[in-house]
């Protein structure tokens, strides 16, 4: 990080920080070319439209069902008039052409569990340098697909994986490709032999060293951290798509393997590209756990920010929300992490339930993931309250379609997280800016974003009103006197010691102020947070 000047107010300077994330799991999105679905795929144990029965006639589907690159490609304007500027997409690597018959059955709600299911997610790689077929057509490739969406202006986010491969025993009898790792070249590197991981014998047999003899989650097959070839496999692997254009990477399981592995990936990965941004995924509400990922030592990657999402859902999800219990999990000053700034915030994925809140309570998450510090990523579907509530094997990961994008604008959602996120777009201070709360209670948050570097100059002042009445809402501390203009309708006033605005209900408003601050005590507290907001040492 480049020394700040005494006039230097700002949040962070990671490029990457000014991107907002839609996330899409691909399979689930749009289905752009049906020639690529491979219904006939799997023999006894067919991929395609594989349904979980549910109340009420609902069902949930752990097979194949047809989403693609060209079905992103195709709503790419879509997603970039939202106002997103970056795709994060589920692995691309080649999966399994069967489904699964080892594990527990999978069922309606049920968790970690695999029997029935296929690869349709991208987490079960068998070889990581082979485009799934899937997902392709013809002239679309992976690096195609980069250049497209490129072309649209937006940047792919790659959802990677090292901690393991494909489900690999408990089948009641083997399958082929389950359990097993391709080479470059095609070789056969790598296979469980349908064993369970205590009788691997990776001493004798070379077929298992690249696993570990111990479980790991669920039945997947368990990379070995320690073996030089896992890191020459992986990181080669990745440095490939990363060269077909994706621009930076998502961690799944991070947590699950050790940080001296990452700072060696990691390592790899930047000795030719200088700066690639990579956040990882560790499901733990404990910042102290996850806060080790970001540090220097560990490999400097970014992270899920689970700990402030717990309390998204809590403040967001239901109506008597307080404000107040988003600060604590900000860690604005004295915190554990590298830079707080730099981690992606989000209130619900693939993963775990989506948010179960009205649609106010969309609005307002929306409001205050675009103005508040960290990366926003928004979740497919979330424009319109998609599925809301529901965990995976209910309906979490259901497809979309493209009926549902083109009636997606007539959401109540939907308009109100255009126009923030256009506005976060638009602003360097809702991206990068210092954050100096001036009073987070009840239904009312009241905030400064501040950017003071290299001759620019922004700050934004945010107001978010969660209730379900307009209020008028006043700021004197802190507050420059001067011109503040409102950043939706351009119009300026002249503040001299408050600033009143009315908010709507389940609104914001934001004042921009384009000069350098020169209130003594608002310099001394920016001066304190400066120095804060990152740990002492690393």
């Amino acid at each position: 990080m480049a020394a700040a000047s005494g006039d230097d107010y700002y949040g962070t300077l990671e490029p990457f920080a000014g991107e907002a994330v839609y996330f899409v799991l691909t399979d689930r999105f749009v289905n752009g070319d049906p020639s690529n679905d491979h219904r006939d795929q799997g023999g006894p144990y067919p991929t395609f439209d594989q349904r979980i029965p549910g109340p009420d006639g609902e069902s949930d589907n752990i097979g194949y069902l047809g989403g693609d690159f060209r079905g992103i490609v195709d709503n790419a304007g879509y997603i970039r008039d939202l106002g997103f500027t970056s795709v994060w997409i589920t692995p691309i690597v080649d999966q399994p052409d069967q489904h699964f018959g080892g594990g527990k059955p999978a069922s309606w709600g049920s968790f970690w569990t695999d029997r029935g299911k296929t690869g349709y997610h991208g987490y079960w790689g068998i070889d990581f340098y082979r485009l799934d077929e899937h997902l392709p057509s013809p002239g679309l490739d992976f690096a195609g697909f980069t250049r497209a969406m490129g072309d649209h202006g937006l940047k792919v986010v790659l959802d990677i994986v090292t901690n393991h491969g494909s489900p690999a025993y408990t089948m009641p009898s083997p399958q082929p490709q389950f359990g097993k790792v391709y080479g470059k070249d095609g070789e056969l590197l790598a296979d469980h032999q349908n064993l369970p991981p205590e009788q691997l014998d990776p001493a004798s047999n070379p077929l298992h060293r690249f696993y570990n003899a111990r479980p790991g989650v669920a039945e997947l097959s368990d990379f070995a951290e320690d073996n030089p070839a896992v890191l020459d496999y992986l990181a080669g692997a990745y440095a490939q798509w990363l060269d077909q254009g994706a621009h930076a990477l998502r961690i799944d399981t991070i947590g699950w393997m050790p940080h001296r592995f990452w700072k060696a990936f990691a390592d790899r990965l930047r000795a030719s590209r200088p700066g690639l941004f990579m956040f990882g995924e560790n499901f733990d509400h404990d910042a102290a756990r996850i806060a080790a990922h970001t540090w220097q030592r560990n490999g400097g990657i970014s992270v899920l920010d689970f700990p402030l999402k717990a309390r998204l859902v809590e403040v967001f999800g239901k109506p008597d929300g307080d404000f107040a219990a988003l600060e604590p999990a900000l860690y604005l000053e004295d915190g554990p992490y590298a830079n707080p700034y730099d981690l992606m915030t989000f209130y619900d994925n693939h993963d775990m339930p989506r948010m179960d809140a009205g649609d106010e309570g969309f609005i307002d998450a929306h409001h205050w993931l675009f103005t508040a510090r960290g990366i926003p990523v928004i979740y497919y579907g979330s424009e319109t309250g998609f599925m809301r509530g529901r965990a995976e094997h209910a309906g979490n990961r259901n497809y979309f379609g493209q009926e549902r994008i083109d009636a997606a604008p007539q959401s109540p959602i939907f308009g109100p997280l255009r126009r923030i996120a256009r506005l976060r777009q638009s602003s360097v201070a809702l991206q990068r800016g210092l954050q100096l709360n001036v009073r987070l209670k009840g239904d009312e948050a009241v905030f400064y974003r501040i950017y003071q570097k290299d001759g620019q100059r922004q700050t934004a002042l945010v107001l978010l009103n969660k209730g379900d009445a307009p209020r008028r809402m006043a700021v004197e501390e802190y507050l420059e006197d001067g011109p503040w203009r409102d950043a939706f309708s351009g119009r300026t006033q002249r503040v001299r010691g408050r600033l009143q605005a009315d908010v709507p209900a389940h609104g914001v408003r934001v004042f921009l102020f384009d000069r350098p601050l020169t209130r003594e005590d608002t310099r001394r507290r920016l001066d304190d947070l400066m120095a804060r907001k990152s740990p002492k040492a690393d």
